[in-house]
């Protein structure tokens, strides 16, 4: 019995390292992972390309890192203002400052500029807003809050899914009847019109988009999961753990659970880009994001108010979105590939 599990765990890791090696054969997968994977090291690390502060400042001979640090401007010489305006710092001499490739941060406006929305220019490279903010500012800041919104939302439906299927799946009977009519409940809800209305009730935040979202998110990942686990109970590896004495947290989590993740894996590009479609929908609408906060969709909401002096409100968020689901989908298929155990390595 013990040769059994042990051939299970074997298959596993050699299904692993196949799946793998089926995921990097797919170009464009690969590809589209590379660079998502860039785009979000650049959005996380969103203050060393743009920001009103420079990344290192040598002042009288000090050194200074004002995007990580705040100074007070007394140490500037400045005893008139709050908050240090580094632009308007004179850089003589010795002194020295590095400055991001974008030196503006997606709450400044721009005041040289006389009427906003402004068209791009050397100076705002995507143009502004219609508060004068730069648009090329809020598009990579927006991307770090939109991620962080899709992420949320699919580690925690996962979470609960898994674990609300596993337990279904796994103990069957009456407990498996009593959870899909739940199941049932919740899937019959209008979920974007209570999604909206609940969010126009209280004051949003990331935070809380996350929890409504997520309360009506974790269904069908637990429907899934649910099959894989009614499928596995009875397999032979299951029933040797079992007779052997491993508990049934041991055998749900050790032994059924790795080989249920094939949805969980396989669906889960598909749900972070529709994570990201619902934020850009509920933002369009006013619904999402506290402002000021960067945000794709409150560009767009803007592009519908501009749309005759302003198409680059339309363009610029528009092709970010539209490139962020097409990588993500792209890496879904090859994931997809990668599971089905008819493909074979190219």
């Amino acid at each position: 019995m013990t040769s059994i599990i042990q051939n299970s765990i074997n298959r596993n890791r050699m299904s692993s390292n196949t799946r793998w090696d089926r995921f990097k054969s797919n170009r464009m997968g690969s590809v589209s992972l590379i660079l998502l994977i860039v785009f979000i090291f650049i959005s996380s690390t969103a203050e060393l390309w743009s920001n009103s502060k420079p990344v290192y400042l040598k002042y009288h001979e000090k050194n200074y890192f004002p995007f990580l640090f705040e100074y007070h401007p007394t140490e500037f010489g400045r005893d008139d203002i709050f908050v240090m305006d580094y632009q308007a710092l004179k850089i003589e001499g010795k002194d020295f400052a590095l400055w991001p490739l974008n030196q503006w941060d997606p709450y400044q406006s721009n005041a040289s500029l006389t009427t906003f929305p402004a068209p791009p220019s050397s100076i705002n490279i995507f143009g502004t807003d219609d508060r004068g903010r730069d648009v090329f500012a809020r598009i990579l800041y927006g991307f770090r809050y939109t991620l962080l919104y899709a992420l949320g939302v699919w580690v925690f439906s996962y979470l609960f899914g898994v674990i609300f299927g596993a337990i279904m799946g796994y103990w069957g009977g009456m407990v498996d009847l009593i959870g899909m009519r739940v199941v049932e409940v919740f899937e019959s809800m209008p979920t974007l019109l209570l999604l909206l209305t609940m969010i126009s009730i209280f004051n949003p935040s990331i935070y809380l988009l996350v929890v409504f979202s997520v309360f009506f998110g974790w269904m069908n990942i637990a429907t899934y999961v649910r099959a894989e686990f009614l499928t596995l109970r009875k397999r032979e590896f299951v029933e040797s753990a079992r007779i052997l004495g491993a508990g049934k947290m041991r055998i749900i989590f050790i032994h059924i659970l790795p080989n249920a993740l094939t949805p969980v894996i396989t669906f889960s590009p598909f749900m972070i880009a529709g994570s990201i479609l619902v934020l850009t929908n509920m933002d369009y609408l006013g619904l999402g994001l506290p402002p000021p906060t960067p945000s794709w969709g409150e560009l767009l909401g803007q592009a519908q108010k501009y749309i005759t002096i302003a198409e680059w409100l339309v363009w610029w968020p528009s092709l970010f979105l539209v490139l962020t689901l097409v990588l993500l989908i792209n890496i879904g298929l090859a994931i997809r590939d990668a599971f089905d155990s008819k493909s074979s390595l190219t």
